[in-house]
């Protein structure tokens, strides 16, 4: 891992090789964290952090959802994130805030344990490989489910809740795909091991709501902006598992993955094998804002050096 220098902890700049744990720590444990995975691209204008705001937002809101006493408000987290990567001097990287419950109490109620904040930073290519953007992948429905409404808090970027997208990502691997799909509690798709999907077919965009048990991904948001504006109608339904292997067109969203097109499922063909029209569409919009060769009308970019 080519990682910065600096790590953020509990309001000050550490030393990457300072910042460890004691193994008592109760997210050791019981998976207690709550994390973000945000990314910084270089621009002509020097590094920015894409949506910085809706992925702090979220770790705030994910910290409610699991109970655990995060002590820093949203605009103090960017604050940090920003303090970070001056600290680093990266010209792209990818950003991990985590809190967890750490030392002072072991049992599954972990309230009463002390509460840590970091910050680290590093270097990260596409997530799904770097020739997957333009061919795309090839991916299995796993037999993995994902948890059903009123186990788990879907909404929430819990660190134990990861187990279950370790075993569908394992099983896709072991099984020669680079990722895996989990249907949800009813039958129907869910989402990726770590990315929410679209669909494309006969012209209209399909995708999975809140009930399917996914979480709300910030590029899933950004796409479907994306999306809008250039005309296409989106429809929150239910999508069954045949409905990819007719599919004109799937493709991933996420900030590991960014917009990556799925070529087949199950070793079935997506359309024509290929990245698809409004893939490309998706990706030229998102990569050019990214990359600062196109004008950023949503304000998404957050420089590093303002």
């Amino acid at each position: 891992m080519n990682h910065g220098a600096w790590i953020w902890r509990n309001g000050e700049l550490v030393p990457w090789e300072e910042a460890t744990e004691h193994v008592s720590a109760h997210v050791f444990h019981y998976g207690s964290s709550v994390f973000e995975g945000l990314r910084a691209y270089a621009t002509p204008r020097g590094p920015a952090v894409f949506r910085l705001r809706p992925h702090t937002q979220r770790m705030v809101n994910s910290c409610k959802i699991a109970r655990i006493a995060l002590p820093y408000s949203a605009e103090q987290l960017d604050e940090a994130i920003l303090e970070l990567l001056r600290a680093n001097g990266h010209e792209a990287c990818y950003i991990r805030p985590l809190t967890y419950r750490g030392t002072g109490q072991i049992g599954v109620e972990g309230r009463g344990a002390k509460v840590e904040t970091v910050i680290f930073s590093f270097d990260w290519g596409a997530y799904l490989g770097s020739e997957a953007i333009e061919q795309g992948v090839d991916v299995q429905i796993s037999t993995w489910r994902r948890f059903s409404p009123g186990t788990l808090p879907g909404m929430a970027k819990i660190g134990g809740q990861y187990i279950n997208s370790q075993f569908i990502t394992m099983e896709a691997a072991d099984n020669g795909f680079a990722e895996g799909i989990a249907l949800g509690h009813s039958g129907n798709i869910s989402e990726g091991a770590g990315e929410n999907i679209f669909v494309v077919l006969d012209g209209e965009v399909y995708t999975t709501g809140a009930g399917a048990s996914i979480l709300m991904g910030v590029t899933r948001a950004s796409a479907l902006t994306i999306l809008d504006d250039l005309g296409y109608r989106v429809r929150y339904e239910d999508i069954p598992r045949e409905m990819l292997y007719i599919a004109d067109e799937v493709f991933f969203t996420g900030t590991a993955a960014e917009i990556t097109p799925v070529r087949s499922v199950d070793r079935i063909p997506i359309g024509s094998g290929s990245r698809g029209p409004v893939t490309e569409q998706v990706q030229q919009r998102f990569f050019g804002i990214t990359n600062g060769t196109l004008e950023d009308p949503y304000g998404w970019l957050t420089y590093i050096q303002p």
